[in-house]
């Protein structure tokens, strides 16, 4: 794979990389480690990026910790990734040029619930399921969900969405106010708990999605929903992929309020099947679910239903006791080692596009077009309420002229949602992956971003080498 290099921050001579790793190791005793497996661990990635190991892991506890830690690394100019629950899929967690990986998991606190205002503040190793654990008792529930069981930190570094986003919106929107640490230990605080600011500039929508490169976050404050009254879950097949996009947007323009919406190919449900224990017939499906009163979700049943058989729905299959459902979507987030069983030993790659909901139809047609063409093996499975979806090429890694005709075709998929006025990356982020695109999508507007990250973090010591190469 080609990856655009971004500048090495100055490294640290040997003897200042010794000097640190003593100093953390005096100073964080048994949540310091340079032990070889831990570090590649912290370096693992679900991509066919190579592992790049930091020179050392540290595990803090507190924020003051994080200050800390950020000083010492600020003076050894030392590099500092931080590390949620490694669930990245863009490199994110790489340490490419060495550096102390900040594993905030111990940070898991979940500081106060304000019920009565629908919102919570947390630390950021707190993961989703955690979270919501937590909230059950209270009616209430934190709506993003992204598949596995992510740190709250890692999602908002990383912008994430999910399954949810189509009616609850990405981390973006639920991202009320955070606190962060700069590169030089300034600790900021973005904001309070209002529900809107007309003050001064977004400094969390600056934070969040930026994947550690202005700011390691050590809080957050994070809105809330209601359980709702009446869930259902059904599973709807069609005749063809595109007769499944063209009532996805005939749903969303009439303004019907899914909470979720999800498409499957029919290679992704044949390995939904052998991977969940699941009878669906082999054939594009749209996964939904319908959040309200009992009252307000048949009547948007009722209306989904005549919209699916316009465009060549088959029977729904409902799935309405709680323990169906999680199986339901339990297959939907086990799409990725679904995928890996179709060919075992093959090496899988995931992407994502996002576009226009009125381009989807023609997005997933074209790049349904081009793997048959290219003859790859690539399900497709999205969140196509927002018209987000995913594609998982299998291929041979150690094959040259493999891995070039997945990149190809990848080149290809993100040039087709750029031509259509769509995104790179609707959720997975830039990373080190897909750094290759960026100017084509934004122009000048990567020179601000650089600008921006300059400003903030003269030293380049957070997480450098991902979203943008450094002149």
């Amino acid at each position: 794979m080609s990856i655009v290099a971004a500048e090495a921050p100055e490294r640290p001579s040997t003897e200042a990389k010794r000097a640190l790793l003593a100093r953390l190791s005096a100073r964080f005793g048994n949540r310091f480690s340079a032990g070889t497996a831990l570090r590649e661990q912290h370096a693992n990635t679900l991509t066919w990026i190579a592992c790049q190991p930091p020179d050392a892991v540290v595990f803090a506890e507190t924020t003051q910790e994080v200050v800390e830690l950020v000083r010492l690394c600020a003076e050894a100019r030392a590099p500092i990734i931080p590390f949620g629950t490694g669930t990245s899929l863009e490199g994110q967690v790489n340490a490419p040029f060495g550096g102390i990986s900040l594993d905030l998991s111990y940070m898991n606190r979940i500081l106060t619930v304000h019920a009565e205002d629908f919102d919570c503040v947390v630390e950021p190793g707190v993961t989703r399921k955690a979270l919501n654990e937590h909230l059950r008792d209270f009616g209430l529930f934190f709506s993003i969900d992204p598949g596995a069981d992510a740190s709250l930190g890692g999602m908002a570094a990383t912008r994430a969405s999910g399954t949810n986003a189509v009616r609850y919106g990405t981390m973006r929107d639920n991202v009320l106010s955070l606190t962060a640490v700069l590169a030089d230990g300034t600790l900021l605080k973005t904001g309070n708990r209002a529900r809107k600011s007309a003050s001064g500039y977004d400094l969390t929508r600056l934070l969040v999605g930026s994947e550690g490169t202005l700011g390691i976050i050590t809080e957050l404050t994070l809105k809330l929903h209601g359980i709702p009254d009446t869930v259902l879950s059904a599973v709807c097949p069609f005749a063809t992929i595109e007769g499944a996009c063209n009532a996805t947007i005939a749903a969303m323009q009439m303004g019907l309020p899914l909470a979720r919406i999800e498409l499957a190919d029919a290679v992704q449900i044949r390995a939904c099947n052998a991977y969940s224990h699941l009878t669906i017939a082999e054939a594009p499906t749209l996964f939904l679910e319908f959040h309200g009163t009992a009252a307000s979700t048949r009547e948007q049943v009722e209306t989904f239903a005549e919209i699916a058989a316009n465009e060549g729905g088959g029977e729904f299959r409902w799935a309405k006791r709680p323990e169906e459902r999680t199986k339901l979507w339990q297959a939907r987030h086990d799409a990725y080692w679904a995928v890996r069983g179709l060919l075992p030993g093959a090496d899988v790659v995931t992407t994502d596009v996002c576009v226009p909901i009125s381009a989807l139809a023609a997005c997933v047609g074209e790049t349904h077009a081009d793997i048959e063409e290219t003859g790859l093996l690539a399900p497709i499975v999205g969140h196509v309420g927002d018209g987000n979806f995913h594609v998982m090429p299998l291929f041979d890694a150690s094959n040259a002229e493999e891995r070039r005709k997945v990149q190809g075709f990848l080149d290809r998929l993100v040039e087709r949602a750029l031509r259509m006025d769509g995104t790179c990356s609707g959720e997975h982020g830039v990373g080190q992956g897909k750094i290759r695109y960026l100017a084509q999508e934004h122009g000048a507007g990567v020179d601000v971003m650089i600008a921006i990250k300059k400003a903030l973090d003269p030293l380049n010591i957070l997480n450098p080498g991902k979203i943008f190469a450094l002149p």
